[in-house]
């Protein structure tokens, strides 16, 4: 019998206890939503002139590349490059065995004294043919007869000095010279080799590499975006031949000069899609070298009213990106932009922002769409930074003063 009252008591403690939290928690609620607004970083959007880059993959190239060949057959006496070292157009290079290639100059022109000779008598045979044939003395058949051997001793002797140059080129040849200036590679051939026999046996290779090429690819896609938007007259051109384009190493070190565009391919690539691209650097101290991998940043367009936010401020989704906009109330809603593209730091907004608009960069977690607010001014902690560094180094200069 006093089971049943003993349970209704120990019931309704219970619900008192549960009842007294439930009205807690609704006064925190109350005062959470009474309190001061959030605080959040924002940025104020202001359009502004922006050259639009484009990274792209690349691979360095010699802007000129010579393969050095023997251009005659015979035993390589003596290799007088340094390999790896720079040469000069017109230098020596090797030195082939040229003891066959006098022997048959000095032929060639014993055979040319022999005609010019033989030249000089018919030439002397037909000056006494002319007054006797004019006299009668003789026929006119036979000053023919001197005429013609006249003829044909002058064709011997052309024959013979063509011969006699086909040899002094070839002892020429015999001595091997750089035919470009540029930086020349590893011996390919030793001393003592046997060249030239049915084939020009390539040496070395010579490479010019002052200036060098860097030789890009692009997606055909991202040039035909950037040309209906520069003939929209969204963008303007950079000009041609005035475009810079500078270059990030395979190390990730950025490349300290400055190059310029040549040209852009007319087709596109077949297997990969792409257009050809490229570029010209100098490169006086030889660091870039031909077949290296680079990344390079080209400018390719001007965008005169471009806006843009920090990458930090765009929020990606399954309906797209947006950020989150406060209003002249301090009241924060979602905004879907169009960004696709980066600049440094920045994303583009092509679509979904104008000027005077306030875009949070920080502080996200602190508010929703709907809520209230409390803007201040963002602070790029990248300029923070550079402003320290060089707070210090004037810091550091007045000290050694």
């Amino acid at each position: 019998m006093n089971s049943l009252p003993r349970l209704a008591r120990v019931t309704i403690t219970v619900a008192i206890i549960f009842l007294i939290a439930g009205c807690g928690d609704n006064k925190g609620s109350a005062a959470g939503a009474g309190g001061a607004p959030a605080e959040v970083a924002i940025v104020t959007i202001a359009p502004h002139s922006l050259t639009l880059t484009s990274e792209l993959p690349g691979r360095l190239e010699a802007t000129r590349v010579a393969q050095v060949r023997a251009r005659v057959p015979g035993v390589v006496l003596e290799r007088v490059f340094h390999e790896g070292g720079d040469v000069k157009a017109g230098s020596v290079l090797y030195r082939i065995d040229p003891a066959p290639f006098k022997a048959a100059y000095s032929s060639a022109a014993a055979v040319l004294a022999r005609a010019e000779a033989n030249l000089a008598q018919t030439a002397l045979k037909t000056q006494r043919y002319k007054p006797l044939v004019e006299s009668h003395a003789i026929s006119k058949q036979e000053y023919d007869e001197a005429l013609t051997a006249e003829k044909q001793a002058a064709a011997d002797v052309a024959a013979a000095k063509a011969a006699q140059e086909t040899a002094r080129l070839n002892l020429g040849y015999a001595t091997v010279t750089a035919p470009i200036t540029g930086r020349i590679g590893r011996a390919l051939v030793t001393e003592g080799a046997l060249v030239g026999q049915g084939e020009a046996t390539q040496l070395a290779l010579v490479q010019q590499v002052d200036p060098i090429y860097v030789t890009l690819t692009q997606s055909s896609t991202d040039v035909l975006k950037l040309k209906e938007a520069l003939a929209s007259g969204q963008l303007k051109s950079v000009g041609n031949g005035a475009a810079k384009v500078t270059l990030v190493t395979d190390d990730g070190k950025p490349y300290p000069l400055t190059g310029k565009l040549l040209f852009s391919d007319l087709t596109v690539d077949e297997s990969s899609g792409a257009v050809i691209l490229r570029a010209e650097f100098p490169n006086p101290d030889k660091l870039l070298m031909p077949g290296m991998y680079v990344r390079a940043k080209l400018e390719q367009a001007l965008s005169e009213n471009a806006i843009t936010v920090p990458l930090q401020a765009v929020q990606r989704g399954t309906d797209g990106a947006s950020v989150m906009v406060v209003g002249t109330d301090n009241k924060v809603s979602l905004q879907p932009v169009k960004a696709d593209r980066s600049e440094g730091n920045s994303w583009v907004v092509t679509q979904g922002l104008k000027a005077g608009d306030r875009v949070i960069v920080e502080g996200f977690q602190k508010t929703r769409p709907g809520g209230t607010v409390k803007p201040v001014d963002w602070k790029d902690p990248l300029m923070k930074a550079a402003t320290s560094t060089a707070a210090a180094s004037a810091s550091a200069s007045a000290t050694t003063k």
